[in-house]
């Protein structure tokens, strides 16, 4: 047991008991060989395509790697058979895995060599892939909380040698398109070994916001060659703050939304740094609320980054460093071209878009596009959020990579080669770009420029392109808890539409990801009774392609609570394109146990009693295109 948890973990914590939760004995039957079903199978194909019955006939169980079998040819499996044709070929792969190709293409070195390529491409992306599905799995397998286990709200991603994103699970964007930042701001603060594993949250150092804890190591070959980065990062629903939940509506600086992690170890040379990171979650101005599941959650994390590692050592170690940087490279490359390609349409054009938040707060944006290249300038954008709107350079980033993987409109990994040919130019002191420093009482609250601005962000960009409606554009954050526990979860609303196309209706969006916790488990771990969770029919915006509709969720509170609101669209409606309507606006109402009822504002929190119940009503997305042209169609 200590072995196996060293090699998941990473660590073994010394002086604890081990209890026997389970023991399970599994039992089966020995894998018959291929029987009279297969020869059978064998005879059928012969009738049927007519071919000798001395046609070669192959056991999968006995191929070996780089064999090529020549059509015609059988090949048996277990569960399967494979008739491989006349003028094709079987190539057997790492792993048995088998590539059918034209045989002809053989004595074609050159389109071989391309083909190869191509093939070989795909399979490496879908290793890199598979890579850090496989971390996000073990991080969810081994996480504590709610919002980890249950309501996904994490990212895992593989960068390359140079600390740019790669390949990711399909996460939660806002997120993703930050994690190469992230990993080269750290490393201008702090060193990474080998063997090290940093954790921070803070904003300057490419952090989100406070909630979402980033652990970050670099992976090495057993030559100590670098291969690359593994990372991932996860939202803490309780990491303190002046309010349960770590969303204080009334923040104004850093330190009031939680506890600030500046990059810092929590592995070093190979020995784990607990004692220093709950000394700072315990003593931080506002402590966490949770620290046992902030240690079990951070201690997954680690456990995910273990997956990570071993995996791209062990990818290395099978086809060679200089392999895997090739197609590390070829990978990001062939993003650069599907963004060239998309752009061609679209060549010598300038797009501009502006749009606000509730509190009148404005995001401009202009779009120029010439000679392959990309210039997106926010100049006239407003001043630093006296609140928690403010975001950094890392939530535009991931904005920007966002839209442009959508402009691709093609299956192509979220990765860096996107933004190859971009530019972004951020005015500083905005609430996109606002100054931070190593005093954390002068540095602005950003809760909410992650979820909420991240959300605008994307529409403005979206609208300057007339690529899509305005979608619900908020998370719906909301937040429930007390001394001894935080709650948090977002709710999904209804997407814009686009030309020939219909929004979808209550779903999440754009730069979140995540799913709602489940009914059950929300009112087995926690003191509310769930009313409704429905469909918030007609709010989406009509057209000729209709905007999705929003979501209606009532909870009724069964103890004495503080609850958090933070949102966007209750002011401002969600935008139609081409003459659509909009959306219809977003809002919440508190209605109290006596019957009083009380309309809260986008941003706000209160105290409730048992027996009050909260009603959200979720906006819906946008229309494109004129309802007449709907009709007359």
């Amino acid at each position: 047991f200590k072995n196996q948890y060293q090699k998941l973990f990473g660590h073994y914590p010394s002086g604890r008991a081990i209890e026997l939760e389970s023991l399970k004995v599994v039992v089966g039957t020995k894998v018959p060989k291929p029987s009279k079903v297969n020869r059978e199978i064998t005879k059928y194909i012969q009738n049927t395509f007519k071919i000798a019955s001395k046609t070669p006939v192959y056991q999968w169980d006995d191929l070996q790697k780089d064999v090529t079998i020549e059509g015609p040819a059988i090949l048996l499996n277990i569960t399967s058979t494979a008739f491989i044709e006349s003028s094709w070929q079987a190539g057997v792969q790492q792993d048995k895995n088998i590539i059918i190709s034209k045989s002809h293409l053989v004595t074609q070195s050159h389109q071989m060599t391309f083909e190869s390529e191509v093939i070989d491409l795909e399979l490496f992306t879908n290793r890199f892939t598979n890579i850090a599905e496989e971390m996000g799995a073990q991080l969810q397998r081994t996480a504590f909380s709610v919002n980890v286990k249950e309501r996904l709200d994490f990212s895992c991603a593989i960068l390359d040698a140079n600390a740019e994103l790669l390949v990711n699970a399909p996460h939660i964007p806002v997120h993703l398109g930050s994690l190469g930042i992230c990993v080269r701001l750290v490393k201008e603060k702090i060193k990474l070994g080998k063997g090290d594993v940093i954790i921070t949250n803070h904003p300057k150092y490419g952090g989100s916001h406070l909630p979402d804890v980033t652990l970050l190591t670099a992976v090495f070959s057993d030559k100590d060659e670098l291969i690359g980065y593994v990372i991932n990062r996860a939202h803490h629903a309780e990491i303190g703050g002046k309010r349960p939940g770590s969303m204080p509506p009334d923040a104004k600086n850093l330190i009031e939304e939680g506890v600030v992690i500046p990059p810092m170890y929590l592995v070093k040379n190979g020995e784990i740094q607990w004692e220093s990171l709950e000394n700072l979650l315990k003593n931080a101005p506002y402590p966490t609320r949770a620290l046992e599941e902030n240690l079990a959650d951070m201690n997954a994390a680690l456990a995910s980054l273990r997956t990570g590692e071993a995996a791209l050592q062990k990818l290395v170690q099978e086809h060679s460093l200089e392999k895997v940087h090739h197609y590390m490279a070829a990978l990001k490359q062939s993003a650069t071209e599907a963004l060239q390609n998309a752009l061609k349409s679209i060549e010598n054009q300038t797009f501009i878009a502006e749009e606000f938040l509730d509190d009148g707060h404005k995001i401009c944006a202009e779009i120029s596009i010439k000679n392959g290249q990309i210039e997106i300038d926010f100049d006239g954008t407003s001043a630093v959020h006296p609140g928690n709107l403010n975001a950094n350079i890392s939530i535009v980033y991931s904005a920007v990579i966002y839209v442009l993987r959508l402009l691709c409109n093609k299956e192509i990994p979220l990765n860096e080669g996107l933004m190859q040919n971009v530019q972004i130019h951020l005015p500083k002191d905005s609430f996109l770009h606002p100054n931070f420093s190593d005093n954390d009482l002068q540095n602005p609250a950003v809760v909410g420029g992650n979820t909420e601005v991240s959300q605008r962000l994307v529409d403005t960009l979206l609208k300057a392109l007339n690529l899509a409606a305005c979608s619900q554009g908020t998370m719906n954050n909301f937040l429930f808890g007390n001394e001894r526990f935080g709650y948090y979860e977002t709710i999904g609303g209804g997407t814009g539409a686009s030309e020939g196309w219909h929004g979808r209706s209550a779903v999440h969006q754009h730069m979140t990801n995540t799913k709602i916790t489940d009914p059950e488990e929300l009112e087995f771990r926690y003191p509310v009774y769930l009313h409704q969770f429905s469909v918030r029919t007609n709010s989406g915006g009509k057209g000729q392609w209709n905007g999705g509709d929003g979501i209606i969720r009532e909870i009724e509170f069964l103890e004495d609570l503080e609850i958090t609101i933070l949102s966007q669209h209750r002011k401002e409606a969600p935008y139609g394109l081409e003459n659509g309507e909009a959306g219809k606006i977003g809002q919440q109402t508190l209605i109290r146990k006596n019957g009083v009822q009380k309309i809260l504002l986008g941003i706000a929190s209160e105290k409730v009693e048992s027996g009050d119940r909260l009603i959200i009503e979720t906006p819906g997305g946008g229309g494109f295109g004129s309802f007449e042209a709907a009709v007359t169609d």
